[in-house]
């Protein structure tokens, strides 16, 4: 890319960001919360409805860790629309596809044959990382998943396991890297119908509506609300990004951290705790008091 091109593109974001609208209030209760904890973290909330914003280090680089499914979904679902992969179709298993861990698919027996849909599923709603990687390189690998973020305006948000050229970031963020603004506006771009196509963001949204790890962020918002969403965790890192559909207007929350003293693995992580406590103060925020609830 050409020095004048670069240059171009660096002074549209910087005036898309000036342009957001910052929720100052809601930035201001963000700040206060996130202040002690042992590691770092960012933040990024916005209101679909209203637009505006509310930040805490949202442009800081983060290990996606199970968030890169996010994206693996997006190289899919380009597959599945260009023809190349057929959302039923069956493929079979590989003993050497095998990624060790407490993964369902890794039990499968050599030869065994799995629908695409059902790896899919695997993926997103139990975190299946055999499936993951099965499915990264289905997707065209790393490569073909980056250069689709590129075309979205990703400048930060790679793939860099398996993926040539990006052996240093994988020292430095492991499998995947991210920052919660662009989380954020990729959960956004895909509600919105802006990456492949309105029909496979709507199917993106479906799946990503299917999370069996729900004792985190989403266990702040009720029940009964739909949440489309991805969470990660690696020992020094645990990250979430929810797309709520709230009564009063649809939100993002997206949250990442790094560098964590607490690595523990139950729920009273120090990172899990303020995670909980971010959401539920999001959902206060945008839902006062709400004591909405579907009709029986």
């Amino acid at each position: 890319m050409k020095k004048c091109s670069v240059t171009f593109f660096l002074l549209l974001m910087v005036g898309c960001l000036s342009a957001q609208k910052i929720d100052h209030r809601l930035e201001q209760e963000i700040q206060e919360m996130v202040k002690g904890l042992n590691g770092d973290i960012g933040v990024y909330v916005k209101n679909l409805h209203t637009g505006k914003v509310a930040t805490f280090n949202a442009d800081t680089i983060f290990p996606t860790a199970s968030m890169v499914k996010v994206t693996i979904l997006m190289g899919i679902q380009d597959k599945i629309e260009k023809g190349e992969l057929d959302y039923h179709q069956q493929l079979e298993y590989k003993d050497s596809l095998y990624y060790a861990g407490e993964d369902i698919l890794g039990s499968f027996k050599n030869g065994e044959k799995i629908g695409l849909h059902k790896v899919l599923m695997l993926m997103l709603t139990t975190s299946d990382n055999t499936a993951s990687l099965w499915l990264q390189s289905l997707a065209g690998n790393g490569i073909r998943i980056n250069q689709i973020l590129d075309s979205l305006g990703m400048v930060n948000t790679r793939v860099n396991s398996r993926t040539p050229g990006r052996e240093a970031n994988r020292q430095q963020y492991g499998w995947a890297q991210t920052t919660p603004r662009e989380m954020g506006t990729l959960m956004e771009k895909i509600y919105n119908g802006e990456v492949i196509s309105k029909k496979a963001g709507e199917k993106m949204i479906r799946l990503l509506g299917r999370n069996y790890n729900d004792e985190q962020a989403i266990a702040e918002i009720p029940p009964y609300i739909f949440v489309a969403s991805k969470n990660g965790c690696v020992n020094a890192s645990r990250s979430e990004i929810l797309l709520v559909m709230a009564p009063h207007g649809p939100y993002i929350f997206s949250v990442e951290t790094k560098n964590l003293k607490d690595q523990s693995w139950d729920n009273s992580n120090e990172a899990w705790m303020l995670t909980r406590k971010l959401s539920a103060l999001c959902w206060n925020y945008f839902e006062p008091r709400s004591r909405w609830k579907p009709s029986l």
